[in-house]
């Protein structure tokens, strides 16, 4: 396998769906995300059948994608057309399909990973992990916004809701999305005592080099506010070091490239993380709603949850 889908691969992740945090224009300027509008993202998973390198599209035989469509077999445009390559007929995968908001109606895949090989001769560099519900999460360290150091670990015993944003992120449906819905939870938690006093939430920047403390501070007091009562002491936003970034990335399933703009694309995940240790769900992409994870953490503490 080239170092181009490589590269591509090491910037997705399986099911989950791609949040590119940049302003490039695609490879013969085809499609630009910037200029054709919002998207709405939805994974998709099925099999190539064919390739067509004249027009850049590869044919699928996928699943339903729920709210979306039922299962069929089409062809779609890719979004890098010279993976076309890379893609063998019978090859299972998973990617990101992609539907413009705006008038056009523009549809396209992007973020392919090969799930199951047709062809025995080559090997995808890099594996994606994504969190099961029952698996013991790693002991993570992190620095906060206060520049102390704190670890997954330390909030066993509470529930923990991880999601993975940087300060800069240029894109609102994106980074600031995940923020803002993490921000609606901490309010509605806050209703209730017990279960506030049961819960923590953290933002995980992944970006080392840009997300300082004093920055992820002013990043998460524009959330929280600055004003409020022991600001951080029931969300925190902190940065693995840049030795353990790939790591953490890699276990909680986000794929990252460094754009040469100063920018990152990245797939967006966020993990409710149970009393124990142990992940209870995984929500990839930017579709979950905070009504959700208030559910799922009702169901955790049902005498503490909340009602209606």
């Amino acid at each position: 396998m080239n170092r181009l889908l490589s590269l591509l691969l090491l910037a997705a992740a399986a099911t989950s769906a791609l949040t590119g945090c940049h302003r490039n224009d695609v490879a013969n300027g085809e499609i630009d995300s910037q200029s054709t509008g919002n998207f709405r993202t939805y994974p998709l998973r099925g099999k190539v059948i064919s390739t067509n390198a004249a027009t850049g599209e590869v044919t699928l035989n996928h699943e339903a994608i729920p709210g979306f469509m039922d299962a069929m077999t089409m062809p779609y445009k890719l979004r890098d057309p010279r993976i076309l390559s890379e893609l063998h007929p019978g090859d299972l995968l998973t990617a990101d399909l992609f539907v413009s908001q705006a008038a056009d109606a523009t549809v396209y895949v992007d973020h392919i990973v090969i799930t199951g090989q047709a062809k025995p001769d080559y090997r995808p560099a890099v594996q994606f992990h994504v969190p099961q519900p029952g698996e013991a999460v790693p002991d993570f360290h992190l620095v906060n916004q206060d520049g102390r150091t704190i670890h997954l670990a330390q909030f066993h015993g509470k529930a923990l809701l991880l999601t993975f944003i940087y300060t800069r992120c240029p894109l609102p449906d994106f980074c600031p999305r995940v923020t803002h819905n993490f921000a609606v939870i901490e309010k509605s938690l806050s209703a209730y005592p017990s279960l506030y006093s049961n819960t923590h939430l953290l933002c995980a920047s992944f970006d080392p080099e840009g997300d300082t403390p004093a920055r992820l501070k002013s990043y998460g007091e524009s959330y929280v506010g600055a004003s409020a009562p022991n600001t951080f002491a029931h969300w925190d936003f902190a940065v693995p070091s840049k030795s353990l970034l790939p790591e953490m990335a890699h276990y909680f399933d986000v794929g990252l490239t460094n754009e040469t703009n100063g920018t990152i694309t990245h797939t967006l995940s966020t993990t409710l993380i149970g009393p124990d240790g142990k992940v209870l769900r995984f929500y990839p992409g930017n579709e979950w709603t905070p009504q959700e994870v208030l559910a799922d953490l009702a169901k955790i503490y049902p005498k503490d949850g909340i009602k209606g």
